[in-house]
């Protein structure tokens, strides 16, 4: 698997970051099988979020523990979350979810940070201010935003640069084929084509979740199934069903699955992109794999934009 490296940051990221939300204590050993066959297919980037549950951060922290591979992962933590109180993009929810991240992961440190939300009636100051004492402290070696505006980003970093301090490295919002209907969960941003120029102009990294549109791809959902999850509010549209029908007819003439054609669109993307994908299983990671071999040609990206 490819690996890049992005400013800020000076260990080489493997083009596609596995996500861990099916990660838990409570399946541990499927957990492993999964983990280790994501490093050997030559992975090296996890990403978690404290929201998705002590038993998930302790799943992925017990695995990199029982391998002794620390220095080998790169982990992405993710913090802030709002919960029933409200907002939490503040010193206080920072502080609290990135020593709670560190006892469930049994690690010292966390690779890069992202603030799984933003509170825009927070000043970028002080949360800059706030992110960059966990940063001297050793907690995080870098950090950066999860559903941030790329303006609310610029702002912050301009503040970072006139400052002395660190800005943000990176922003993890959905971005792939797919056209969203509106946000997965509240708060969740879309990359628009504003945000894709502002990612091209400053080389700026994405890391995109849901980069496979949640299996939309997959062939697995009809316009006629009567579905009613989240994938269907989300993603059935006339146009996605018109990019599913061109990405398997690119899908085709490659020899590949539309799916892998959705997750190469995204590494294909101009600017670096680390696409987050999903999968539940050893064997639906191997089905994404073949993505990262996949060649998209200028045409192709332009008739698979419609």
């Amino acid at each position: 698997m490819n690996r890049a490296v992005i400013n800020g940051f000076d260990k080489p990221i493997s083009r596609l970051v596995m996500g861990s939300m099916v990660c838990s204590t409570d399946t541990q050993s499927a957990t492993n099988d999964l983990l280790d066959a994501y490093v050997a297919a030559g992975g090296n980037c996890i990403d978690t979020a404290h929201v998705y549950g002590e038993k998930s951060e302790r799943g992925v922290g017990q695995w990199i523990k029982n391998r002794g591979i620390r220095d080998s992962i790169i982990l992405i933590g993710k913090g802030a979350h709002p919960d029933s109180t409200g907002p939490r993009v503040n010193a206080k929810g920072i502080e609290e979810d990135i020593l709670e991240s560190l006892k469930r992961f049994q690690t010292d440190y966390i690779d890069i940070y992202l603030l799984h939300r933003d509170d825009t009636s927070v000043p970028v100051g002080m949360i800059v201010k706030a992110l960059n004492s966990h940063l001297k402290a050793g907690q995080i070696r870098a950090f950066g935003g999860s559903n941030w505006t790329t303006e609310r980003i610029q702002e912050a970093n301009d503040y970072a640069s006139s400052h002395g301090l660190t800005g943000f490295i990176a922003s993890s919002p959905y971005c792939g084929l797919a056209v969203t209907n509106g946000p997965m969960w509240a708060g969740c941003l879309s990359l628009d084509a504003a945000g894709k120029k502002w990612h091209e102009e400053h080389q700026f990294p994405l890391f995109p979740w849901s980069s496979q549109a949640g299996g939309f791809f997959t062939g697995r959902y009809s316009k006629d199934d009567g579905n009613t999850s989240d994938i269907e509010r989300i993603y059935y549209s006339d146009i996605n069903w018109e990019l599913l029908a061109r990405a398997r007819e690119v899908g085709e003439a490659k020899g590949c699955s539309a799916n892998n054609i959705a997750l190469a669109y995204a590494l294909r993307l101009p600017f670096p992109v680390f696409p987050l994908i999903g999968p539940r299983s050893v064997e639906e990671l191997a089905s994404s794999l073949p993505a990262l071999k996949v060649e998209l040609t200028d045409r192709d990206m332009l008739y698979l934009e419609v």
